[in-house]
């Protein structure tokens, strides 16, 4: 039986890690072995930044949360355990937004929640 060689698959996965590195600077995006490890330390980074992101984004719902709260003389801490005591149950993603485009909605949560620590 004939001898097959590997040379269009190895061609296939160096120009697969070559289109990945597209855009980085120097040997990076040329020379597949520096491309290679640049381009796994990339894709791991992408899953953390990720994870982070989502960790970004709550600290931003939360700073406009307390933001609007303190407009209408509340903390926040204040603010979210008076809407638990008065079991209004709704995520500091939707707060943030009412925060943002409803003052008026956000000042009646403001007032249920005065009224249950009062």
């Amino acid at each position: 039986m004939a001898r097959i060689k590997g040379g269009l698959n190895a061609k296939k996965k160096h120009n697969r890690v070559l289109k990945l590195a597209k855009g980085y600077r120097g040997a990076r995006s040329k020379q597949y072995r520096i491309a290679k490890q640049s381009v796994m330390r990339a894709l791991t980074s992408a899953f953390a930044g990720r994870k982070e992101r989502k960790r970004q984004m709550r600290s931003l719902w939360i700073a406009r949360v307390n933001a609007a709260a303190r407009l209408n003389g509340l903390s926040y801490s204040k603010f979210m355990y008076g809407l638990k005591l008065a079991e209004v149950d709704i995520n500091r993603k939707m707060l943030a937004e009412l925060a943002v485009n409803d003052a008026e909605g956000f000042a009646k949560l403001c007032e249920v929640a005065k009224a249950k620590l009062a």
